[in-house]
């Protein structure tokens, strides 16, 4: 005989959810995202990776998950992501007829983002995968960004992602992103996967103004904002005497998003810290 009690239930419930804590949380009533973040993992048997586990909580990293929950709304997620769902859910492919088809396929191959995005749609509890990565919560209201490739991860169905063209020619050739980039109109919320946490995010707001990167470090940037790639110095003169060459230059009025700490944490994985224990223009020496 199997006897279930459902408030032996809710207890289990309310004790995960002690054990959580919201990083950032986005309610509009009828679609609600959440960045969760486990406060410890202890469940390990093995001596050998509880000795990892205590190591990746003393360093700081710890394991996240986007929940998404939806009243009579939808949510577009990348292939795979689903965790689990809870409530009156159904998913469809998100095809969008033939030339949805079509155009989904031209995006697959433009910006490394997948095909066929899952739609949930229905009223319950989504919970995606997780991870030690970083989840940043957008919101849209009508405008347009654009997002380095890779970074979607969900979306409110009311957004459209598409393909953003890199409209100067410098851009597409010497930019670093690539001719295609990922394009998301609308209004509503989305979700992006971050190289660096929130608070290691530089956000500009351009009026009128100009900004200039040495390196691929913006992870998002308004539609509005033009972006060419230029030499530091004009000439061979300016370039010799500034020690730099090509910058990424954003021009306009709107918001750019960049990850300065990017570079260091790759130069740490492929290098070691001692990689960084001089200046860049002391490397050499």
């Amino acid at each position: 005989m199997i006897l279930f009690l459902y408030g032996c239930g809710i207890i289990v419930e309310t004790k995960f959810y002690n054990n959580m804590t919201v990083l950032d949380s986005v309610d509009k009533g009828n679609f609600k995202a959440e960045v969760l973040q486990y406060n410890s993992l202890t469940g390990s048997k093995d001596p050998g990776l509880a000795k990892t586990l205590f190591h990746i909580q003393k360093s700081g990293m710890a394991l996240k998950q986007v929940k998404i929950t939806l009243n009579d709304s939808g949510v577009i997620v990348e292939p795979g992501a689903l965790y689990f769902q809870k409530g009156n859910i159904t998913c469809d492919a998100n095809i969008g007829g033939v030339g949805g088809l079509a155009k989904k396929m031209i995006k697959n191959k433009l910006t490394n983002e997948s095909t066929f995005n899952p739609l949930y749609r229905g009223t319950g509890e989504v919970f995606l995968e997780p991870g030690f990565g970083h989840y940043i919560i957008v919101t849209l209201d009508g405008g347009s960004i654009v997002v380095d490739k890779g970074a979607f991860y969900c979306a409110e169905s009311t957004l459209e992602v598409g393909v953003a063209t890199q409209k100067s020619l410098t851009g597409g050739l010497l930019g670093g992103e690539g001719w295609f980039q990922t394009k998301i109109s609308g209004t509503g919320i989305c979700i992006l996967e971050s190289p660096v946490p929130m608070v290691e995010i530089l956000k500009f707001n351009l009026d009128n103004e100009r900004l200039q990167v040495d390196g691929s470090i913006a992870l998002l940037r308004s539609d509005s904002v033009k972006f060419t790639v230029e030499r530091s110095g004009k000439g061979i003169a300016g370039k010799l005497t500034s020690g730099e060459g090509l910058l990424q230059t954003f021009e306009g009025t709107g918001t750019v998003w960049l990850t300065p700490t990017q570079p260091v944490y790759n130069a740490i994985a492929y290098g070691g810290v001692s990689s960084l224990t001089a200046a860049p223009y002391n490397n050499s020496a």
